[in-house]
């Protein structure tokens, strides 16, 4: 009895202070990429064409993201991502063209981290929205926010980047 209540205990311990590592998913997104893409200033809107490159870096359980992208070819933004990850979760922040901060909540299912978004002011009617950046093969990366529309209610693509790994 004795050895199966230790057991029992050790099983426990074990499962509860397990975590994973997100060091080797993190690194295969570090790297030069560079591709295009669309993105909306609202839900309504007609999408901007862009072209973007970004510097990946990944440093154990932490991942940036510093890149510039170009839209009606003549703006220019730069835009970055900062995350951390804690066992199974995410965390951390967004600056995306407005050059306002905010912040980035989630985890990882299979080939994608897929992140809440909480924007430093009302975009679209509230502050929220997701953030899915989806590893598509060794050398293709997604990077994908969706919001909701404020007049129907349905989910809506407001900007999508496809980067190849230089």
């Amino acid at each position: 009895m004795v050895k199966r209540l230790a057991l029992c205990v050790l099983i426990v311990c074990t499962a509860g202070g397990a975590s994973a590592n997100e060091s080797p998913f993190l690194k295969s997104l570090a790297g030069s990429w560079t591709g295009s893409g669309m993105m909306k200033r609202t839900t309504a809107s007609s999408p901007i064409n862009l072209s973007c490159s970004f510097q990946s870096k990944a440093n154990g359980e932490a991942l940036s993201m510093d890149g510039k992208c170009t839209g009606m070819l003549v703006v220019s933004r730069a835009v970055s991502a900062q995350l951390k990850a804690t066992g199974g979760s995410y965390a951390g922040r967004y600056i995306g063209p407005s050059g306002r901060v905010s912040t980035l909540n989630g985890a990882r299912r299979g080939d994608a981290i897929e992140l809440a978004v909480t924007w430093s002011r009302i975009v679209n009617g509230d502050r929220a929205a997701t953030m899915t950046i989806r590893r598509a093969g060794a050398n293709a990366l997604r990077i994908r926010t969706v919001d909701k529309d404020p007049a129907s209610g349905k989910q809506v693509v407001t900007s999508e980047i496809n980067l190849q790994r230089n």
